[in-house]
């Protein structure tokens, strides 16, 4: 799929224009301009003098012309070109050109505190992120995202990468600010778009066959007019009331049915436009806008400031539906804009793979289970064997471990306190936060599979609780601490998988899906700025 998205954007490349406006479709033939035909020179005798200089400096504009398919343009400074003058221009003779602007921009990230960045006026939102991961230390995965927050109006959004970070502040108010947070599902609609289209929200205007497949590329290509269509609560303008309307996206527009689910160009009325508009997320619906359910989602004009009256909420009934309209309506108001975004990281990435060297020299793939319990080792062949190999080797682990914590520690704290407080050193933990408030976090940085956060859990005092998403739902998964030999472990799975602390846990469900429904692969944290 990515080979036919790399066609289609080369593909949607400029090509050269004709008079008419249009792309041409071949090679640009070359031309050979025509000089006004002078005046016929005499005949040169034999006993008149001939300039030699003026015949060679002729015979070089003729092979200029044969050369190029410009049109000559004529010096209109000859005098700088001349023996006695040098052949450039020397330093401070021109005036110094206008200085690039810049301005300062204040950024938050989710603990409250904030960083005033002084950045050019032709920054985008990427540059930015790039700029704040490298003043806070942080690591830089392409998941960080610049955040657009309205409070007062209980909207949110993330710039898209492209968008210059000065412009979209000249349309925020004084109450309004941006955040620095992470976004893991920012392009995850390019990786697995069957999760985030349904097949009955799809429909296509022309023939095709509907596959996932060809789905990006249909929403990407100018000429095809994919649909999303559905039923949807929204908002009347000025108005407190909702109304479930059936609703269809398309190319030019948000449209509302008049008349059930028909979409004849009579029934239908169009709710928005998507070419001066941005789409927000709702805060808090229910609380501020009385939203029928916590999925909603705002068209906002670019115009609009402080007028909550003009702006155009929708609530979906769940959250796959609502992230589908979201993704489509950015998907046909930016087209192959996404898809660059996208690449643009990877691309860097493959270039500097080429100049550093691997970590590891042998391929995980080529590693073998070894017995070393004779004189001479053997490769363990049998999967069965080589299982249980590793769980008593495992067990041997837990024993030496329980064996030196008996005999004592260099360090001053026990080890078995230890093992409750290193955890706290972690980003993927979070302390004593509410569940509500560990959902909001992981909504946050993206519903994508794997995305997960620990706490301490409010029932139990001494258990933890694993905040796990998959499939866009959000789960919890309590660990409960076990007592073995005088020593304390951590479960997930009634005592079955033991672990000293939080961190082997964590790294173990990182490698292994064991009870979960997948496994561990990006943690939310905050970073102070």
């Amino acid at each position: 799929m990515d080979a036919s998205l790399e066609s289609l954007c080369a593909a949607s490349e400029t090509a050269p224009l004709l008079h008419n406006g249009q792309h041409s479709r071949g090679p640009v033939p070359r031309t050979r301009v025509l000089q006004p035909q002078a005046a016929p020179r005499q005949r040169v005798q034999r006993s008149q003098p001939v300039s030699i200089l003026a015949v060679r400096r002729l015979q070089e504009e003729d092979l200029h012309l044969r050369t190029s398919s410009l049109p000559a343009i004529p010096n209109p400074f000859p005098e700088l070109c001349g023996p006695g003058s040098p052949p450039a221009l020397t330093p401070g003779s021109l005036p110094p050109g206008p200085a690039a602007a810049k301005q300062d921009v204040k950024v938050f990230s989710e603990d409250g505190t904030s960083k005033v960045v002084e950045i050019l006026a032709d920054m985008t939102a990427r540059d930015l992120c790039q700029l704040l991961v490298y003043k806070s230390h942080c690591v830089d995965d392409n998941s960080w995202a610049l955040v657009e927050h309205h409070p007062h109006l209980g909207l949110e959004r993330c710039l898209e990468d492209h968008e210059l970070v000065v412009q979209v502040e000249s349309t925020m108010t004084s109450e309004s600010k941006f955040l620095f947070r992470k976004n893991y599902a920012k392009y995850e609609f390019f990786k697995n778009p069957m999760n985030f289209f349904p097949e009955q929200m799809v429909t296509w205007c022309q023939q095709s066959n509907g596959s996932h497949t060809q789905l990006l590329q249909n929403f990407l290509n100018s000429s095809s007019c994919p649909e999303i269509q559905g039923f949807l609560h929204v908002k009347e303008l000025g108005r407190k009331s909702w109304k479930k309307l059936y609703v269809c996206l398309r190319r030019s527009g948000l449209y509302c049915s008049t008349k059930g689910a028909s979409k004849e160009p009579r029934h239908l009325q169009l709710l928005a436009d998507l070419e001066d508009s941005s789409i927000f997320s709702l805060i808090a619906g229910r609380k501020q806008y009385s939203a029928p359910t916590d999925y909603g989602f705002c068209i906002k004009p670019n115009r609009v400031r402080n007028e909550a009256k003009e702006l155009r909420l929708l609530c979906a009934e769940d959250e796959q539906s609502r992230t589908c309209w979201v993704t489509a309506c950015r998907l046909l108001k930016y087209g192959m804009l996404l898809y660059q975004n996208y690449r643009i990281p990877q691309q860097r990435k493959a270039m500097l793979s080429h100049f550093s060297t691997p970590v590891r020299s042998v391929s995980e793939n080529s590693l073998v289970a070894m017995d070393f319990s004779g004189q001479t080792g053997r490769v363990i062949e049998n999967p069965a064997e080589a299982q249980s190999a590793a769980l008593e080797e495992g067990h041997a682990w837990r024993k030496r471990s329980t064996r030196m914590n008996i005999l004592g520690s260099q360090s001053p704290l026990h080890p078995s306190a230890l093992s409750t407080v290193i955890h706290r050193t972690q980003h993927w933990f979070h302390g004593r936060i509410s569940r509500e408030e560990s959902h909001r976090i992981i909504k946050q940085q993206g519903l994508v599979d794997g995305l997960f956060l620990l706490r301490d859990s409010q029932s139990n005092p001494k258990a933890f609780v694993l905040t796990l998403c998959h499939h866009q739902k959000i789960k919890n998964f309590q660990i409960l601490p076990c007592e073995d030999d005088g020593q304390t472990f951590f479960s997930l799975d009634d005592g079955n998988t033991k672990f000293s602390d939080l961190i082997q846990l964590v790294d173990f469900y990182q490698l292994n899906k064991g009870v979960l429904p997948c496994r561990l692969k990006h943690h939310c944290i905050r970073v102070a700025l």
